[in-house]
């Protein structure tokens, strides 16, 4: 079984969590579709990762696709509960903070546009995703200890990647200062080794 895609990139980082917390052994393969010489896109037809490619070659893509199979072919330490309804809440956590990333990349890409192209209404209104997905992340969260339940689940797993990915590329958005609570939930997440040794660098 084979892991595609960068250091940098969020979503690969969290697949790389949920690997770590299972104890599923898995080669890291670096590749960025942003390369000339990329293999990405014969592996994932939208040309995006991480990819898992599995023993029989069969590829998957999207993260929410690759961890929930990480979750479900290893029994040990859970991180998506079995009822539906509790299922939900956590995915829905996933979601939010999948969204919150989503919506970063896209200020970063806009970005390194030439300056005549970059749109400020576009910048201003991802980064309003960003502000109201924070805050409702934040509410969600009051003073429990995790997102959902009583230990780590996926939803705080993507919570950490998602914040992380906000120090790493949009550090001016002090989510630390605004959301305390979340900087308590993410300072426990970062003792864990799995975060700890997948924070992006360039």
């Amino acid at each position: 079984m084979k892991l595609v895609g960068s250091t940098t990139s969020p979503f690969v980082r969290k697949t790389r969590v949920v690997l770590a917390e299972k104890k599923i052994e898995c080669e890291l393969v670096l590749d960025s579709p942003w390369l000339e010489d990329s293999g990405v896109p014969d592996l994932n037809p939208l040309g995006k990762i991480p990819v898992l490619v599995l023993d029989d070659d069969t590829r998957l893509f999207d993260s929410r696709v690759i961890v929930e199979y990480l979750d479900g072919v290893a029994p040990n330490n859970k991180l998506l509960p079995s009822t539906a309804r509790e299922r939900a809440v956590v995915k829905r956590w996933e979601a939010l903070a999948d969204g919150v990333t989503d919506a970063a990349v896209v200020i970063v890409l806009e970005a390194r546009r030439a300056p005549a192209e970059q749109s400020a209404a576009w910048v201003t209104r991802h980064r309003s995703k960003i502000i109201r997905a924070l805050a409702t992340m934040s509410n969600d969260l009051g003073e429990n200890a995790w997102c959902h339940g009583n230990g780590i689940s996926l939803a705080d797993v993507a919570v950490g990647c998602a914040l992380g990915y906000l120090d790493f590329r949009m550090a001016d958005i002090d989510w630390r200062a605004d959301h305390p609570n979340l900087q308590q939930l993410f300072d426990k997440l970062m003792l864990r080794p799995s975060l700890a040794d997948t924070v992006p660098h360039e």
